[in-house]
């Protein structure tokens, strides 16, 4: 990709995360910002943005993506459990800001528009179950999770609470309830504790 496209398409997604946040030049709901909108902040033509992106969602999502994943990094390093147990911690903190009222909102568009479910779906959805499916994986191999657990549910099991609480604001997303959540869920999915037969009474003499 030439430099001049690469620019500009970083400012495209720089304009939309400028006018979804919380300071001037936003902030503008969803479903009120606008191609035009993106366009003008970006300093690009409407041309350039349907280029490289189909709709308004799809370059929401691809914005919100380029922010959140460096935010909300999967480890390699290290006992697996620790890894799942700070990138949870990282997501509820990011979720806790305007990022958080961001993917509220973009959820709450995909109950309306099939294509941005999809979108949101493909785009970032699945990647980020399968990074920490890997991650529960090698958890597996390490001993800390049970041989027997379905990788894809337990990532869904980790991620379910974070967005309900988001979507939902029941409670803060602080690292205090993620370490609650986090435990509870090893208490089920953990190792067994290997049990013992209860030792014999000796024979009174």
């Amino acid at each position: 990709m030439a430099v001049r496209s690469e620019t500009s398409r970083k400012a495209v997604l720089q304009a939309t995360m400028d006018l979804l946040s919380d300071t001037p030049p936003g902030p503008i709901t969803l479903q009120k910002l606008s191609i035009e909108a993106i366009a003008r902040q970006a300093g690009v033509s409407k041309m350039t943005i349907y280029r490289w992106w189909p709709n308004k969602a799809a370059i929401v999502i691809d914005s919100f993506i380029d922010n959140h994943v460096a935010q909300t990094p999967i480890q390699d390093e290290g006992p697996a459990i620790d890894a799942l147990r700070e990138h949870l911690k990282s997501l509820a903190r990011v979720y806790s800001g305007p990022e958080g009222r961001l993917v509220a909102q973009l959820i709450a568009e995909c109950q309306f528009d099939p294509s941005t479910l999809d979108e949101f779906k493909q785009r970032f959805w699945r990647g980020r179950v399968d990074a920490s499916s890997t991650l529960i994986q090698r958890a597996i191999r390490e001993g800390a999770l049970r041989p027997d657990v379905d990788p894809t549910v337990l990532a869904e099991t980790l991620y379910g609470p974070i967005y309900f609480r988001l979507l939902f604001q029941t409670n803060d997303l602080t690292d205090e309830v993620i370490d609650a959540q986090l435990d509870a869920v090893l208490r089920g999915f953990g190792p067994a504790t290997p049990t013992h037969p209860p030792a014999r009474a000796g024979r009174a003499k």
